[in-house]
C-alpha cells in the first residue's frame, strides 16, 4: 500500500496479530493513519506551555485527573504485588542511560525477533523509528539512535562489545545500510528515516518509540510501539502491569512459567480468586506487607527476596552466581574509572575526568601494587594531598618521584593565606583534611558514572543515571566494614532489590516520568537499606533507612546540560551514595523512633512526580541545562 494511502488494511497487520496469540504477552496492532504517524506536528513552545500533543488526543503535563492524572505514575502496577526479579532489577547493560540507551537497544532487538518470527524480515525494504518525548528531546546525547539501530541489528545490552558501538554507528551513517537480525540489509538514511518528535508524548509513558516496516512497494509490513519505563524495562501499551515477565532479555520463550502469573493488563478485570500456585511465596505490595512478612516468617528482607528468587526457578548456586556476576561488573566498572587514561568525557562540554586523579591522591602511601601496578608508593617526607591543588601552585618536585628512588622533600612550600593579616578577624590558614572512607566513597561514585557517561558496560541499580550509588556503597562496605564479603555482596544487593521493587509498583524509577529523584533519590535509598541490612539492622530498621534515603531527596529535578549524563549527574551519585551511609547511620541511631514510613515517602515521591513540570523530566528545557547557556542539543529533521 503507498505511504500515503489512509488506513491500513487488516491483511497488514498479520504479523502483530499472530505476536498476539503466540506469546505470553500482547502486541496491539496499530490501527493508526500512516500520516498520524509522521506527520508535521506543533513547534516546541507548545512543550514549553507544558501542553503536549499526543498521537491519540491532547494530554496535558501533568495529565488531566479524569484522564491519568496524579495517579498515573506508579498505577500500572497497583493491582498487582511489588515482586519481580532482583535480576531484572540489576541487570548488565551499556551506558550512558537505562532508559534511553538499554531499553531502545533491547525494543529493537525484540521488535526484529518480532518480524523473524513471523517471517516477515525478509519483505522489509525500508524502515522508519519515530522518537517520541524525553527520547527524542534527549536521546542524541544519552545515545539513543546508537542503541536503537544496533539493537536491530541484533546486539544485546548485555553482551555487546562496548568498543565497538562508536565504529558501528559511524559505518550506519556512512554506508546508508542496516543489518536488520544481522543478516538482511536494507538502505537506511539516519536524516529521513529516523524522526524525532520532542514536541509530541504518547499517553503511556514520556518515553515512547515507534517502529515501521514496509516492503517494496511502500506497503506496511507491521508496526508497533515501546516504552522504555525506566531501568531498562521496555512495555507497550498492553503490557504496562506485566513487564517483568520477559522484558529484560529479548526472548519470551525461555522465562520460567513462575513469572508468568502476572498477565493483566489495566483494562483486564482484576479477579478474587485464590493466589495462582504460580505466585511467589512472599508477595508483598507495600514496605508495611513486606514488614509483616519479615516478622510472620521470621526472615530478614533479603531472605525474603532470595525465597521468592528460588521460585523463580532458581537454584542456590545460580542466584549466587547472578549476584556475584553482578558484583563483578560494578567492582569491574569502578577500575576501568579510577584507571583510565582517557583525560575527558565525550561530548561538547569537554568535561575532565576525575576519577582516576581523586584515586591517586587516596592511594599515596599505600605499598606498590596493593592496587593498580602503575600506581607507585610515595616516598618518605612527600606531601599527601586529598584534593587536588590549583594549576599554579601545584610544586615542581610533585612528580618527580614516580620512578626509581624517591628523593626526599628538603623543604615545604610557603603556605598563601587569602585574607587580610592586618584585621581583628584573622582569615584561617588552609588545612590539608581528608576522611579517607567518605573520600573513596565518593571516588568510587564518580568511577562509574564517569565509565557510564562515555558508554561503558555498566549495571542499571536501578538505572544508569544512578548506577554509581549502589556500587559504591557497597564497595565501602566491602572494602571498610565488611570481614564476610561475599555475605555482604548478597544481603546489600537482595535486600537493595526489595526497596527498588516497591518505588518501581509505588511510583516510578524513570526520570522522564519523576525527574532525579526517580533515579538517584531511589538509588540513595536502595543503598540506605542495604548498609543497614549488612550492618545487621532489624527489617523496621531497614525500611527506615530506605525512607530517610529518599525523603532528603525528593522534589529533585533531572536536567542533565547538553542532554548528556554528566552534569550534574556524576556528582549527584557522589553525593548520593555518601547520603546513603548518612541515612543507614541516622536510622539505627534512632532506635525505631521515627515519623514518616517508606510507604508515605514512596507516595510522596508519586505525588511530587505527577505535579513537577516536564521541563525539569530529563528534557534539558531548564534548570541547569538552560542556565549554564548551552543550547540543548536537537537533531535536524
Amino acid at each position: 500500500m503507498p505511504v500515503g494511502s489512509r488506513f491500513l488494511p487488516l491483511k497488514h497487520l498479520s504479523a502483530t496479530r499472530l505476536a498476539c496469540t503466540a506469546y505470553p504477552f500482547r502486541i496491539p496492532p496499530l490501527h493508526v493513519p500512516l500520516g498520524r504517524a509522521f506527520h508535521p506536528g506543533p513547534p516546541i513552545s507548545s512543550l514549553l506551555s507544558r501542553k503536549l500533543k499526543s498521537s491519540d488526543g491532547d494530554v496535558s503535563v501533568p495529565p488531566p485527573p479524569t484522564d491519568t492524572g496524579a495517579d498515573s505514575i506508579g498505577a500500572h502496577e497497583q493491582s498487582e504485588h511489588a515482586v519481580i526479579s532482583a535480576f531484572d532489577l540489576f541487570s548488565i547493560g551499556v551506558g550512558p542511560s537505562s532508559s534511553h540507551t538499554v531499553g531502545p537497544m533491547r525494543a529493537g532487538k525484540i521488535f526484529i525477533n518480532d518480524l523473524l518470527e513471523h517471517g516477515v524480515l525478509d519483505k522489509v525494504k525500508s524502515l522508519k523509528i519515530t522518537l517520541y518525548g524525553s527520547l527524542a528531546a534527549t536521546g542524541k546525547g544519552h545515545h539513543t539512535p546508537q542503541a536503537i539501530l544496533l539493537g536491530l541489528e541484533g546486539s544485546d545490552p548485555e553482551t555487546i562489545d562496548t568498543g565497538t558501538i562508536p565504529s558501528r554507528y559511524q559505518a550506519i551513517l556512512d554506508t546508508k545500510h542496516l543489518r536488520l537480525g544481522g543478516n538482511h540489509s536494507i538502505h537506511y538514511n539516519m536524516d529521513k528515516d529516523m524522526l524525532w518528535r520532542w514536541d509530541q508524548v504518547l499517553k503511556t509513558h514520556p518515553n515512547g518509540m515507534r517502529f515501521s516496516v514496509f516492503d517494496e512497494n511502500g506497503s506496511l509490513l507491521a508496526t508497533n510501539e515501546y516504552f522504555s519505563v525506566g531501568g531498562g524495562f521496555v512495555v507497550n501499551d498492553k503490557t504496562k502491569v506485566d513487564e517483568n515477565l520477559f522484558y529484560k532479555g529479548v526472548d519470551k520463550r525461555v522465562v520460567h512459567g513462575a513469572r508468568l502469573a502476572q498477565t493483566h493488563s489495566m483494562t483486564d478485570p482484576i479477579s478474587d480468586a485464590p493466589p495462582s500456585p504460580t505466585q511467589p511465596p512472599y508477595p508483598f505490595t507495600s514496605g508495611d506487607s513486606l514488614l509483616a512478612l519479615t516478622r510472620k516468617h521470621n526472615r530478614t528482607i533479603a531472605q525474603i527476596v532470595y525465597d521468592n528468587e528460588r521460585h523463580f526457578g532458581l537454584g542456590p548456586d545460580e542466584i549466587t552466581h547472578k549476584l556475584r556476576r553482578i558484583w563483578s561488573v560494578m567492582d569491574d566498572c569502578i577500575r576501568m574509572g579510577v584507571t583510565s587514561a582517557e583525560d575527558k568525557l565525550p561530548g561538547r562540554l569537554g568535561l575532565r575526568r576525575r576519577a582516576p586523579m581523586l584515586y591517586r591522591r587516596l592511594m599515596r602511601g599505600f605499598y606498590p601494587g596493593l592496587a593498580t601496578p602503575s600506581m607507585p608508593a610515595i616516598g618518605p617526607g612527600y606531601q599527601v594531598e586529598p584534593i587536588d591543588a590549583p594549576e599554579g601552585a601545584k610544586s615542581s618536585t610533585e612528580d618527580s618521584t614516580l620512578s626509581g628512588t624517591p628523593e626526599r622533600v628538603l623543604a615545604a612550600r610557603a603556605t598563601r593565606v587569602v585574607g587580610s593579616l592586618d584585621h581583628p578577624v584573622l582569615p584561617m590558614p588552609p588545612r590539608k583534611t581528608m576522611i579517607p572512607a567518605m573520600d573513596f566513597l565518593s571516588c568510587y561514585a564518580i568511577a562509574v558514572n564517569e565509565v557510564n557517561a562515555s558508554g561503558g558496560r555498566i549495571v542499571t541499580s536501578p538505572t544508569n543515571g544512578a548506577a554509581g550509588v549502589i556500587p559504591a556503597v557497597l564497595k565501602y562496605i566491602i572494602e571498610f566494614i565488611s570481614d564476610d564479603p561475599e555475605k555482604s555482596v548478597e544481603t546489600f544487593l537482595l535486600t537493595a532489590a526489595a526497596v527498588g521493587m516497591l518505588f518501581k509498583r509505588g511510583s516510578t524509577i524513570s526520570a522522564a516520568e519523576g525527574g532525579c529523584q526517580a533515579e538517584v533519590g531511589v538509588a540513595c535509598s536502595m543503598a540506605s537499606a542495604g548498609f543497614a541490612a549488612c550492618m545487621g539492622a532489624d527489617p523496621e530498621t531497614v525500611l527506615q533507612a530506605a525512607e530517610i534515603g529518599i525523603e532528603h531527596n525528593l522534589g529533585l529535578t533531572c536536567d542533565p546540560i547538553d542532554g548528556l549524563v554528566q552534569v550534574p549527574c556524576i556528582e549527584r551519585n557522589s553525593l548520593g551514595a555518601v547520603k546513603a551511609v548518612t541515612a543507614a547511620q541516622l536510622s539505627m541511631a534512632s532506635q525505631s523512633v521515627y515519623s514518616v514510613t517508606l510507604d508515605e515517602a514512596i507516595e510522596a515521591m508519586r505525588l511530587t512526580a505527577a505535579d513537577m513540570s516536564v521541563k525539569y523530566k530529563e528534557t534539558s528545557l531548564s534548570g541547569l541545562a538552560r542556565t549554564v547557556k548551552i543550547p540543548l542539543t536537537m537533531p535536524n529533521c
